[in-house]
């Protein structure tokens, strides 16, 4: 039998980043990862380009807030495609060798093909999680677990209190797959697209599309004739039934086919286009939170808190794509103005050795709106690894211990807390 001082299940950037700091903390560390590479979202379901994680001086020189392992993967993405920062896209299949370096570097294991589905508990404290693979159910087993699955599954699994979505009707923001198309004239794209999406809206309103999004929302990738679209929407369907996930992976990909169609008769930029790939699964934006020690809010954000007990800083916007159907709203934060983010939202109630880290942290539905971006959770997931590797050394309860110790080993190792 195996057995790791942590186990971080769910290899996405919360996961990546989490197992990193707490190798780099001294554990021994296991990623247990559904998929078959790490990279989570960005890889999965073609989630690109990073959202905005800066903001602007007085001066106009751009102020960081995702620092820390986020600006190291960050940095050498930008050497290894020769992209700018300020454009924000990356390659995936580059990310994957990546992150699969980092992680080899710092002599982390690895378990892919693994899904969790049971944990088995003593005295407060998860003491081993089973997982489903090819060759039968396997047991890991560590002494501190960090749940970065997205869904809070593991935190779930082990009887923690959860909320989904939000707060009147547990409604999620919609769930989107993202699609790629080459052969496009992607200047000319862009010169057309105003005129491409008042048509679009048209068509809309008068009931010939099925896919209710306001808007074709389309980004420019690192390759100068393929186009990154995010724009498909299924909504009032829940992220956590296996039932209602299949039916919308099997409404997004009539969107697919219904925008591509719409684009390629259309658009003169698209007359030599291709649908060059999905994303292997859908994408989403909300599900299953934690309700922790404590609760992150909208206000919380909007009132700009510096908590004491801060271990990452945010200010993308507050993007909430309309839960209902058409329609995103945003709440934009001015110039270098930013919120954190509390270690106590990343403690579930009810177990002792377990961290949160990614999208599914303790908070509300607004504060998620902001915060679940790559490279916000990236900065939380290095929080939660560091945080445990302390625990580790001192063998204490994860909220026993010195927070003054891990902001300062958090600052030391080059995040920005606020």
């Amino acid at each position: 039998m195996r057995k790791y001082d942590v186990a971080v299940i769910g290899g996405g950037f919360a996961g990546t980043a989490a197992a990193i700091a707490a190798a780099r903390g001294g554990a021994k560390v296991l990623i247990v990862e559904k998929g078959n590479s790490l990279g989570g979202a960005a890889v999965n379901c073609l989630v690109n380009p990073f959202m905005r994680f800066w903001g602007f001086d007085d001066d106009g020189s751009r102020v960081f807030f995702s620092r820390g392992i986020f600006k190291e993967i960050s940095d050498e993405l930008v050497k290894i495609t020769a992209d700018s920062p300020a454009a924000r896209s990356f390659d995936e299949e580059k990310l994957k060798f990546l992150l699969l370096e980092m992680v080899e570097k710092e002599n982390i294991d690895l378990l892919f093909h693994a899904y969790i589905f049971k944990t088995e508990t003593e005295n407060g404290a998860v003491k081993s999680v089973l997982a489903a693979t090819v060759g039968g159910i396997e047991s890991i087993d560590a002494d501190y677990y960090i749940d970065s699955t997205g869904d809070a599954q593991l935190a779930f699994l082990a009887g923690c209190p959860t909320v989904v979505g939000r707060e009147p009707d547990n409604l999620c923001q919609p769930m989107t797959l993202c699609f790629r198309v080459g052969g496009v004239d992607v200047e000319k794209f862009f010169e057309e697209k105003e005129g491409l999406n008042k048509l679009y809206a048209e068509h809309l309103r008068e009931g010939k599309l099925i896919n209710p999004r306001e808007n074709i929302l389309a980004f420019r990738t690192v390759h100068k004739d393929v186009l990154h679209l995010n724009t498909t929407r299924v909504v009032k369907k829940d992220p956590t039934s296996a039932w209602e996930m299949t039916e919308a992976e099997i409404i997004a990909r009539k969107q697919v086919k219904e925008v591509f169609d719409f684009m390629k008769e259309h658009s003169p930029a698209m007359k030599d286009a291709y649908l060059l790939s999905t994303a292997s699964e859908i994408g989403v934006r909300e599900s299953r939170m934690i309700i922790g020690d404590y609760v992150l809010t909208e206000k919380d954000c909007k009132e700009l808190t510096i908590f004491d007990d801060r271990i990452a800083a945010c200010n993308y916007d507050i993007d909430i794509h309309n839960p209902e159907g058409t329609g995103t709203s945003h709440y934009y934060f001015k110039g270098k103005d930013y919120y954190t983010i509390p270690y106590r939202s990343l403690i579930p109630k009810g177990v002792t050795n377990v961290l949160v880290a990614g999208r599914c942290i303790s908070s509300d539905h607004g504060a998620q709106a902001s915060y679940r971006v790559m490279a916000t959770v990236c900065t939380i997931g290095e929080a939660a690894g560091t945080a445990v590797a302390i625990a580790a050394k001192k063998g204490k309860a994860v909220r026993d211990i010195d927070i003054k110790l891990l902001q300062k080993t958090l600052e030391n190792a080059g995040a920005y807390i606020g």
